[in-house]
């Protein structure tokens, strides 16, 4: 690995837009066009949004406004749950979701940090709060469940892009059981006993040492839950011009580029979040402390009230008196002692990161904006038109004594547990440049980031991954290769690539099971069938069906009864080497008789059985095999899929509808002037009767991306509409 560079001071500066000379709508008709607060918001033919002004709370102002046109919904939604106010719109059963929020999220401490921020940063998230609010204005008809006025300090709520934030990992049952004092068993997802759908994405970029053109490549491909965020471009006068994915109501690119670098995150496996035990004292006026050193520390206690929506509509509130030690709030006891949760709590700088970001012209400065060390849960990837790449590891890792197991509980009494400040960049496991001219990553450790040229395990704390590697990691390198002609097309060839490798290790323990023990005359066929299927999914596959049948009723079995003596380190791990023939037998009868029973035989076609629905604008799809629905040729990431479709049975259906996996994907080629092709599940608009809602169902279903309009003469030629809006 070589070592970090240095930070250069150089600016960032980037090419701007010249304005558009199309019909023009105005918004807000009050008054003439100024270059001062005119915003214009044009589309393409995709219906994605390209918003430019004079100063990037402008951009801001308008892609906001954007946003809420295509899907308001949404974003009321995401602050509901950043801001713990979900319940008031859901009711009492998102009581204790708004409880772990509000426990490290203070309306507050937001307010003070907002009125503490430097101006610049004030000024986005006036422009944000103003430009919803013009929204809300304007559509007098739309009817927000609770957020009917957004105020500035709010943004800060929501500072970070990614599916799940570190504070999903507090269970909520035990948090329930500790502030409603009664035992409350932990579901069976919490204790990881049950399938979910792999999280995450994959990340890949290739230096101009691997490409016919001598250009840096990046391929941006984010697994989430469908339809999470926007597709659109922002351009300033005052050097920002970004494209990419948008987490609904933020107002920064999460992933994406400008017209000289790109980036794209990927979920980590990093562990920096830590429990602490504390041990909890009665003082001897009555309130409670805790043990530290030889000290008795004092509980900090507070008192949070949240409302909640009853089911005639009404409103009522719960009181909960919460408790924090200096490690953190207290979520959850055990073994009596009151567990503290610790995690990384700046959103101040958290946000400032994310939008300076999208500003930086080459890797120095994008380090540089990495200093403020306020990423927790995101490895980067990134590209440049200098064709550097690389490969970044989260920069919040707390500093800890190795000699504990952070895993677990640590002892809160002991002061050596607490951490110890935060990693240098430069002693993080990053790749820069690597030699082999490529980096990846799929969720998957860091220790293969770039072949050869990857970080050493060995050389780093155990912290810095707890995860390991999954069926992805593979096959990205395998793609990779020693290929040293990629183009933007091969690239997204490699994306799309069909191979679902966890079955090459999966499928063998099978096949000497069934020659123990041949089974009848359908299980025999069905053995013969993956026998001669090459490993690959496509909509025609009936072996392709048959395996993943096969695979989600094996992997059931390791949580229908689970072994406390098992040391298999994942669920793959389980099944190659600690399945039990018998089970192995018994998961494809039931898989056989599962699809005779459904389809009326057991050879089903992939796209029969494997689809995309989306029937309304619903935040929670009902699906139904009654109803339209589109074939999708590839599968689960849990199999090695790159290209992931995360679908499954839902009440009353036979076939499999998808709701996660690929959603916005990307492949930008950084030549003298940048290039990319892109496609978003569905379409930009929720509305059914946009021509938007559906558009692009067919492009994502074959990996046709769709040229990207970043630059102003491209985007004339295609330009359907464009609205000027006044800021107010």
């Amino acid at each position: 690995m070589e070592p970090v560079m240095r930070f250069s001071r150089r600016l960032a500066a980037v090419l701007l837009a010249a304005p558009l000379a199309v019909p023009m709508a105005m918004a807000h008709p009050a008054k003439a066009p100024s270059t001062v607060d005119r915003v214009t918001i044009t589309r393409d033919e995709w219906g994605i949004a390209h918003v430019s002004g004079q100063t990037d709370a402008d951009a801001v102002y308008g892609m906001i406004y954007a946003q809420a046109e295509d899907d308001f919904p949404r974003i009321e939604r995401n602050y509901l749950v950043n801001l713990g106010r979900l319940s008031e719109a859901e009711g009492e059963s998102a009581i204790w979701q708004d409880l772990r929020q509000r426990l490290f999220i203070d309306p507050d401490r937001l307010k003070a940090d907002y009125a503490q921020s430097p101006l610049w940063l004030r000024k986005l998230m006036q422009a944000w709060a103003d430009g919803l609010n013009a929204w809300l204005a304007d559509h007098p008809k739309a009817k927000p469940l609770v957020l009917t006025h957004f105020e500035p300090w709010m943004a800060l709520s929501f500072s970070e892009g990614s599916i799940g934030g570190d504070i999903e990992r507090v269970p909520l049952s035990q948090l329930q059981a500790f502030y409603d004092h009664k035992q409350v068993a932990m579901t069976a997802a919490e204790r990881g006993l049950i399938w979910q759908e792999p999280k995450g994405s994959n990340g890949i970029a290739i230096a101009p040492s691997r490409t016919k053109d001598g250009h840096a490549l990046l391929l941006i491909n984010p697994h989430t839950s469908f339809f999470f965020r926007s597709e659109l471009q922002m351009t300033s006068r005052e050097g920002l011009n970004a494209y990419g994915a948008v987490t609904w109501g933020q107002f920064f690119i999460y992933q994406g580029f400008n017209a000289h670098a790109g980036w794209m995150h990927t979920s980590s496996g990093i562990d920096n979040v830590d429990e602490f035990a504390e041990t909890v004292v009665d003082s001897p006026t009555g309130a409670k402390g805790y043990r530290y050193g030889g000290q008795i520390r004092p509980l900090a206690k507070n008192t949070i009230t949240l409302r909640y929506r009853r089911p005639d509509g009404t409103m009522a509130s719960r009181s909960f008196t919460t408790w924090a030690s200096h490690h953190g709030p207290i979520v959850r006891e055990e073994g009596g002692k009151w567990i503290a949760f610790a995690l990384m709590n700046r959103p101040v700088a958290a946000l400032e990161q994310s939008y300076l970001r999208t500003k930086t012209r080459d890797l120095s400065e994008f380090l540089k904006v990495a200093e403020r060390k306020a990423n927790s849960s995101n490895n980067t990837l990134f590209a440049d038109d200098k064709g550097e790449i690389a490969y970044l590891h989260p920069q919040f890792v707390p500093i800890r004594d190795t000699r504990f197991d952070y895993t677990k509980p640590v002892d809160g009494s002991d002061p050596a547990t607490d951490w110890r400040g935060l990693h240098a960049l430069d002693t993080l496991p990053s790749v820069l440049n690597p030699k082999n001219g490529w980096a990846f990553n799929t969720n998957n450790a860091p220790w293969t980031a770039a072949g050869a040229d990857s970080p050493r395990k060995a050389d780093y704390p155990v912290y810095m991954d707890e995860l390991g590697e999954n069926p992805r990691g593979p096959h990205a390198e395998k793609v990779l290769g020693e290929r040293r002609d990629f183009t933007l097309p091969a690239l997204i060839s490699a994306a799309y690539d069909p191979w679902l490798p966890a079955f090459e290790h999966l499928l063998p323990p099978l096949f000497d099971a069934a020659a123990s023990d041949p089974g009848n005359a359908d299980r025999q066929a069905a053995i013969a069938l993956l026998k001669g299927w090459d490993r690959r999914w496509s909509a025609g596959s009936t072996a392709t069906t048959l395996a993943v049948n096969w695979g989600e009723a094996l992997w059931a079995k390791r949580g229908d009864h689970p072994d406390p003596e098992d040391d298999s380190t994942s669920v793959w791990d389980w099944m190659e080497r600690h399945a039990s023939p018998a089970q192995r037998l018994a998961a494809l009868d039931e898989a056989i008789a599962r699809l005779k029973g459904d389809f009326g035989d057991w050879r089903v076609p992939w796209g029969d059985m494997n689809r995309y629905q989306r029937n309304d604008g619903a935040i929670d799809q009902v699906f139904s095999d009654a109803k339209p629905s589109t074939p999708i040729p590839f599968a689960s990431a849990r199999w090695g899929s790159l290209a992931s479709f995360g679908a499954k049975r839902y009440p009353g259906t036979k076939r499999y509808y998808g709701t996660s996996g690929n959603s916005f994907v990307a492949a930008v080629e950084f030549g003298p002037r940048v290039t990319a092709r892109a496609v978003s599940i569905g379409g930009e608009s929720n509305v059914p009767a946009s021509p938007h809602f559906s558009d692009q169902v067919s492009s994502y279903a074959t990996g046709d991306l769709r040229p990207v309009h970043f630059w102003p003469d491209d985007l004339a030629a295609h330009t359907t509409s464009t609205r000027i809006l006044l800021r107010r």
